[in-house]
């Protein structure tokens, strides 16, 4: 994706983690993104998704050319390059037969693929998408994002299409061109036009083009969507122009009034962690340290992590429980936070205004006895009946570190954490508690 406007309001909390993590809109998969553009009037090659190698089969045979090409489906960039954990080499393949489509589904569905966006643990491909090959003139890149400069839609183009546009802006940023549209008038056909020829679109391509490009601006405002992105948009060897790979993203905000486009959320594809803190409300990141965090408000939350980062230790994960959690999602939380096997210690950090500070202590105490919490926890309470949470957590007689300066609390649980982590590593248990 080509990331032309940073949210810099998420930018500190969320800089340590994996870029597919930031953006946390909904995508789908690229099949269902293909009968989004279908049903919009859209040109796109005709395929069909298969669950089976057996389905892979009968979708290959229906299609009735042995021109063909299979596709993992997995939300993540650079399939064609990734490699799957059955030893095949890459997640987009040129088919000649119904058997070659059974034999390579059986090496993609049921297993993961790595690429350059799923990180070490890869995702597994659960369905491939069996799709007509056409023969292509010129590929082009076309997304239409919003602009936080002009506050509105912005169209970005590039005749240079096909490869990772982040190169190309970083190596030819001629070869691209932006159109911001006024989202009270839309994209006028005038401008669709002018932007086809600007890609080198000519004869009864270039009408075909505008045609596109007014109708992806149109499904774009009519789905809510925050993204779409074709790579590669093509112009065909019989001059057709089509949409030959497709990614989407939906505003998360909008699915009360877009049901149909949500209920094709894959939650397979997603951190688990993620979807269970969906369904407490919980605002919940993964992230690649060890030291796991638990706050309320995203502000207090990014101050917590930066000064975990400062006395050299790296977060788990970014966990804002808001203002008014209750006791059960505070419990909820540490289960989330306590599923992370990386981690090797946990910070708490309070400021009660809405949120009362017993309330956490009652949640922080359910969670321990419950979980059997084996790692050290530091906790530190301030605001809104702050005294009683301290007296629930003095009398509850579990181990926890109580730290009133966060400065101090953060140096002390990035030492608890390598403790722990230098006895987990020689396989033994550490059990701590204040001198």
């Amino acid at each position: 994706m080509f990331r032309l406007f940073a949210n810099s309001s998420k930018g500190a909390a969320l800089r340590t983690a994996p870029k597919s993590q930031q953006v946390r809109n909904l995508s789908i998969h690229e099949y269902m993104s293909a009968n989004l553009l279908s049903e919009a009037g859209i040109k796109v090659p005709k395929g069909s998704v298969a669950t089976t190698p057996e389905e892979a089969y009968q979708a290959a045979k229906k299609l009735g050319t042995s021109d063909l090409v299979i596709k993992a489906q997995v939300l993540a960039g650079g399939r064609g390059k990734g490699h799957f954990d059955s030893g095949l080499q890459g997640g987009v393949k040129t088919i000649f037969s119904p058997e070659e489509a059974r034999d390579l589904a059986n090496k993609m569905i049921g297993h993961k693929i790595f690429t350059k966006q799923t990180g070490a643990h890869g995702k597994e491909c659960n369905k491939v998408f069996i799709v007509e090959r056409k023969y292509v003139r010129r590929e082009y890149y076309f997304a239409i994002l919003m602009d936080r400069a002009t506050q509105g839609p912005v169209v970005v183009a590039s005749s240079q299409g096909g490869v990772d546009i982040e190169t190309v802006a970083a190596e030819n940023p001629d070869a691209i061109v932006k159109l911001p549209v006024d989202i009270k008038k839309g994209l006028s056909l005038e401008s669709a036009q002018g932007l086809a020829d600007k890609l080198g679109f000519v004869g009864n391509a270039r009408e075909e083009a505008a045609d596109t490009f007014v109708k992806l601006y149109k499904l774009f405002l009519a789905k809510d969507a925050t993204q779409i992105e074709i790579n590669p948009l093509v112009e065909t060897s019989d001059h057709q122009v089509m949409c030959m790979d497709a990614k989407f993203g939906f505003d998360d905000n909008a699915s009360f009034r877009q049901k149909d486009v949500f209920s094709l959320r894959d939650p397979t594809q997603e951190d688990p962690r993620e979807v269970q803190a969906e369904k407490w409300n919980l605002n919940y990141i993964g992230l690649d340290g060890r030291i796991g965090c638990l706050v309320n408000g995203a502000g207090l939350a990014m101050s917590t992590m930066d000064i975990i980062k400062l006395h050299g230790g790296e977060p788990a994960n970014f966990l804002d429980v808001g203002g008014s959690a209750t006791a059960q999602q505070i419990c909820e939380a540490f289960k989330i936070i306590s599923s992370d096997a990386g981690v090797s210690a946990a910070l708490v950090n309070i400021f009660g205004g809405i949120m009362r500070c017993d309330v956490v202590a009652q949640g922080i105490i359910d969670a321990v006895k419950e979980l059997d919490l084996k790692i050290p926890l530091v906790v530190r309470l301030q605001g809104t009946n702050v005294e009683q949470g301290k007296k629930l957590i003095n009398e509850s007689g579990i181990a926890i570190f109580p730290c009133d300066d966060l400065d101090k609390a953060a140096d002390l649980v990035v030492k608890l954490s390598d403790i722990t982590s230098l006895a987990q590593k020689a396989g033994v248990h550490a059990s701590l508690s204040l001198a």
